[in-house]
């Protein structure tokens, strides 16, 4: 197998497993408000629910990681998650909406993420684990920009020249053509995946796979490296309300801000790559402390700028940095299971340990975000949730630093002597 093929199809799978739940409310949040009826809040809270079974999946995830092929694995859960579609297509009320997004937190998560990031630490090797994670993100974000931008459109055929001017059946006819697009194509990366991925892969034995999740619980570079993933993912969760941003503050119709999201989505390959490529020579952990003061620098003025002759375009540039910023620290922060001397064997357990919480901005970040902003709607809101976000940069900055100091101290993994076996 071409390891081009193997880490492009890799970087497909890794983004489409996630454009129904969160590209639908990344690119089209307003739009998908009007829809389903929702506030802030409301939305928040089915995020929540995502974030609740995705974390309870995590953990017997990475053990499954360990032990099947990422093939039988990827594969099932692209086809789950495309499933979802086919319902939230029907345009259920709240109830079932979070019913979904429960359903979600299991299929991209329990079946998926383990078998991703461990076969991209296979790929990268000993010398290349920033590049192995840079091009997966690089690429998911070159994958998000290319399917959000065919989806901008097909909405945008399906609105009046004049967005503002759609009636509710307009919106609704387009954001259905939206849902089934993902769809479609989620399902075409399943068969994508079956074809193209080795049928066999080296896992471990199901001693091996179960007795990891106990190892992993008791590193502490492990934790650290967990409470810097929760800081970064704030960040990238964050990114969520800029099309809302646009809308609220910038005062951009649906349309319009659909696609300013969707062109911050092309930040991500270069940020992700850069990041990968300097994590490489200067060292994992140097670039995400350094990404993370970069965000402290520029949360600081949004949180208090507000749109005029000048804040205008200051505001942009801030916007632009913290797009840079995010997608480096998302490009680069699993490639610390390296520089964290993690074993092989047990990637997939320190992969489901290090996601169930790092992850858990999908339990609280939007709750929170959608309670800050409904609570000042308009300029002060958001000005309140750009500051929330520069104080998690900040202590990101402190984690790091704790990290640094604990890998001081050595290594403390015991030596794992068991041989692993092949499963097909």
């Amino acid at each position: 197998m071409s390891r081009i093929v193997l880490i492009c199809t890799l970087v497909l799978a890794g983004e489409m497993v996630f454009g129904l739940p969160f590209h639908t409310a990344r690119f089209f949040r307003p739009t998908l408000l009007e829809v389903f009826g929702f506030s802030n809040t409301q939305l928040g809270d089915l995020f929540a629910v995502y974030g609740i079974t995705a974390m309870i999946a995590y953990f017997p995830g990475g053990a499954l990681a360990d032990r099947f092929s990422p093939r039988t694995l990827m594969c099932a859960s692209l086809v789950a998650t495309a499933l979802g579609g086919l319902y939230m297509a029907t345009i259920p009320g709240a109830a079932g909406m979070a019913a979904l997004y429960g359903f979600w937190g299991v299929t991209t998560v329990l079946l998926f993420w383990g078998a991703l990031i461990k076969a991209t630490r296979e790929w990268g090797g000993h010398g290349a684990q920033g590049r192995a994670f840079g091009i997966l993100d690089a690429g998911r974000g070159a994958v998000a920009f290319a399917v959000a931008g065919v989806t901008v459109l097909l909405f945008a055929s399906l609105m009046p020249e004049d967005a503002a001017l759609a009636s509710d059946a307009e919106r609704l006819d387009g954001f259905r053509a939206v849902i089934y697009a993902y769809t479609v194509i989620t399902l075409g990366t399943a068969a994508l995946v079956w074809l193209l991925i080795p049928k066999s892969t080296t896992t471990s034995s199901a001693a091996q796979a179960l007795s990891g999740m106990t190892v992993v619980l008791r590193q502490p570079v492990v934790w650290a490296q967990a409470a810097i993933i929760v800081c970064a993912y704030c960040g990238f969760k964050g990114l969520d309300y800029y099309s809302l941003y646009a809308v609220d503050v910038l005062d951009m119709n649906e349309v319009d801000a659909a696609k300013f999201a969707t062109w911050g989505a092309l930040v991500r390959p270069v940020g992700a790559l850069a990041a990968g490529l300097l994590a490489d020579r200067y060292g994992a952990t140097r670039m995400i402390g350094a990404s993370f003061v970069v965000l402290v620098l520029s949360y600081a003025p949004l949180s208090v700028l507000s749109p005029s002759a000048h804040g205008v375009a200051l505001i942009y540039l801030n916007l632009f940095v913290t797009f840079f910023a995010v997608f480096a620290l998302r490009g680069i922060y699993f490639a610390l299971l390296e520089e964290n001397r993690t074993p092989a064997t047990i990637t997939g357990a320190a992969v489901g340990m290090v996601s169930l919480i790092g992850y858990t901005p999908e339990i609280f970040f939007a709750p929170i975000t959608g309670r800050i902003l409904d609570a000042n709607p308009g300029v002060v809101g958001h000005q309140n949730f750009f500051l929330f976000l520069t104080g998690v940069a900040a202590l990101g900055v402190i984690i790091v630093a704790l990290l640094v100091r604990l890998r001081r101290r050595g290594p403390a993994w015991p030596v794992t002597s068991e041989p692993a076996t092949r499963s097909e």
